[in-house]
């Protein structure tokens, strides 16, 4: 048996032989701990009422989740408000020059209103992919730290979102926090990376990241293509905000910050056989009795990479 820390663990998707599972609450670091050799799948889940507020106090039994349309049992079950590793993922291009500042702002907030203990990374991103950390530096919950790391380089040049993605995907591993995130913002489609649209999306599906995507709208840039960040959102599990004007960034980040520290966490052993490369749908449904129809957002779907059929870490530039 061996031990791995939410949802590193489940890596989403970690695929690991299994026979038991167990759970316990970490004394020390706050977080859950899970011990298993089994196999799982683990979500991230975000339940709200139709009013918009976050529904708390459910249990297993109010969660109904299928796999490629089948039901699966789940194994294991939590709410709370646990640390994070974070990467912000910032539009570093010419076109970003003068929202930069107010970004800059929004997502400082953003932090601020994060819980106190995540572990935090910069990336911004043009026509190259930087670290906004000093190289000795890997993360920080300090804002002061973090203001700096924002600003590093010059707003100029292309935007090489799916790179920066990449990149990032590949950061969280180094993370000691088990819940991995990325907040990413943007005023524009991929117009320089290596990576095509389809190679980033199947990063997304191998990886156990929520991807949270912030789009300054602007319909006079040909080369803006919202429905990327929406997708890649909605693939992992996070959300996708469409915006026209930067003071609203500071609200959305603050939103983003609520909806980190209110979600579920759900594990299950998948009933197929899984194979490489293979795309599976998920599908997660939440009711309570005396409750109008709840708001679900979990990953919608994951790619088993082939790497892990040999059991292998789920380690690699796919992350």
């Amino acid at each position: 048996m061996f031990t791995v820390l939410l949802p590193f663990l489940f890596y989403v998707l970690g695929w690991w032989p299994q026979r038991d599972v167990a759970a316990d609450a970490g004394r020390d670091s706050g977080n859950l701990i899970i011990s298993t050799d089994v196999e799982l799948v683990i979500l991230d889940v975000s339940v709200k009422a139709p009013n918009g507020g976050y529904v708390s106090g459910l249990t297993a039994e109010n969660f109904q989740v299928y796999e490629d349309r089948k039901p699966q049992q789940i194994k294991h079950f939590s709410h709370d408000d646990i640390p994070v590793t974070m990467g912000l993922i910032v539009d570093n291009s010419g076109s970003m020059r003068s929202k930069r500042p107010g970004v800059i702002t929004a997502a400082l907030a953003l932090v601020e209103a994060s819980n106190p203990h995540d572990e935090i990374f910069v990336v911004n991103f043009n026509d190259q992919v930087r670290p906004g950390l000093p190289s000795d530096v890997l993360f920080s919950d300090n804002v002061q730290t973090l203001r700096k790391a924002l600003w590093v380089g010059s707003a100029e040049g292309r935007t090489k979102l799916y790179d920066a993605l990449n990149y990032s995907l590949q950061y969280l591993d180094k993370g000691r926090m088990d819940k991995k995130t990325l907040v990413v913002v943007s005023d524009g489609g991929d117009n320089a990376s290596i990576l095509s649209r389809k190679q980033i999306m199947e990063r997304v599906e191998e990886s156990h990241a929520t991807i949270y995507a912030v789009d300054i709208f602007d319909e006079n840039d040909p080369d803006s293509n919202p429905g990327v960040l929406k997708k890649l959102a909605q693939v992992s599990g996070g959300e996708s905000f469409q915006l026209r004007e930067i003071p609203e960034t500071v609200t959305v980040c603050k939103k983003i910050a609520k909806d980190i520290r209110n979600r579920y966490t759900i594990a299950y052993v998948p009933s197929h056989v899984g194979s490489p490369r293979s795309v599976h749908l998920i599908k997660v449904n939440a009711s309570a009795p005396g409750r109008e129809k709840l708001i679900v957002r979990a990953r919608s779907r994951y790619m088993i990479p082939e790497r892990n059929q040999q059991g292998l870490s789920p380690k690699g530039t796919g992350q």
